[in-house]
């Protein structure tokens, strides 16, 4: 039985498993699990995760895992090849900074359900959510500008070759763009971006490929 993902084709954090699963050449069954129609809250999904959010990987022997980084540190660890962290310590340590960069100082503040939050329950006008969003997605980015230009000579996040850093921002990079935020003068972001994308893992993975694009 291959595994499962369980997962929203425009979810962030589901797209980075799919880039991960990707690039390890690793079979699964995508399941949608629409955000916007509330599909997750639905007692079927929500009872078999406790925090009611995608992604979740289904493994073979039936152990269910959620969490996006918890779950490509997990593959990485049982698929080894190709690596997605660094061999040596603090190698590791700066693509992991990297990924948290996204995965806890930008991504809390603008996914769905925030959003919703502010609009919903606080009465934020559509105009200022946009210009929270934009506020916190361009000061993260900024500040992964920096840790990149840090380096010089890497193609991708850290290296020659695509990390779990990179799993991470190039997601965050199609939300940007979603919503109009500028990316102006974010060299490294996005020659990182670039090259990225260039890949078949990336391309093939990104939102508007995905079997529920469309719903």
């Amino acid at each position: 039985m291959p595994m499962k993902l369980y997962n929203y084709f425009r979810s962030s954090a589901s797209y980075r498993v799919r880039i991960a699963l990707a690039l390890k050449s690793l079979t699964y069954e995508h399941i949608a699990v629409n955000l916007l129609r509330a599909e997750h809250l639905e007692p079927g999904y929500a009872g078999s995760t406790a925090d009611a959010l995608v992604p979740m990987l289904l493994l073979d022997d039936g152990q269910a895992l959620t969490q996006s980084m918890a779950i490509i540190e997990y593959l990485d660890e049982v698929h080894p090849e190709p690596p997605l962290l660094p061999p040596d310590a603090l190698g590791r340590a700066r693509v992991r900074a990297l990924a948290q960069s996204v995965a806890c100082e930008i991504h809390p503040l603008n996914n769905l359900r925030v959003l919703k939050y502010l609009v919903n329950d606080m009465g934020v006008s559509e105009p200022d959510k946009s210009r929270w969003y934009a506020h916190w997605v361009r000061q993260g980015l900024e500040a992964f500008e920096r840790q990149l230009q840090a380096r010089s000579g890497d193609v991708y996040c850290h290296g020659s070759a695509p990390t779990m850093a990179d799993c991470l921002l190039v997601p965050q990079i199609f939300n940007a763009q979603r919503f109009s935020v500028s990316l102006d003068g974010l060299e490294r972001v996005q020659s990182v971006f670039d090259a990225c994308m260039r890949l078949d893992a990336f391309s093939r993975t990104q939102p508007s490929a995905c079997p529920d694009a469309q719903s």
